[in-house]
């Protein structure tokens, strides 16, 4: 017998160095990552200028596929919950 998992697609959660929410949003995900088969890369905002503009006000913001699932205070059950959308 086989358990097929669902594909939740590829995540990219954006943080920047000395980000106390950024740490907080990594060990969720790794947390998550315990129970559901979900990727996902970090990108530092401040190596790219256009990025830090973008989400400096938001991080740690997530996105799956190019769109943006969470940001700000990002909890475990805010995580499962982004998976089943």
């Amino acid at each position: 017998m086989s358990i097929e998992w669902k594909v939740f697609g590829m995540f990219t959660l954006y943080t920047r160095p000395e980000c106390g929410l950024c740490e907080e949003a990594k060990l969720m995900l790794g947390l998550v990552q315990e129970d559901f088969p979900v990727e996902w890369n970090e990108v530092n905002i401040e190596r790219d200028d256009v990025l830090h503009e973008k989400y400096m006000l938001m991080i740690p913001v997530l996105e799956r596929d190019g769109e943006i699932v969470l940001y700000g205070n990002i909890g475990y059950a805010d995580l499962i919950e982004a998976l089943i959308d």
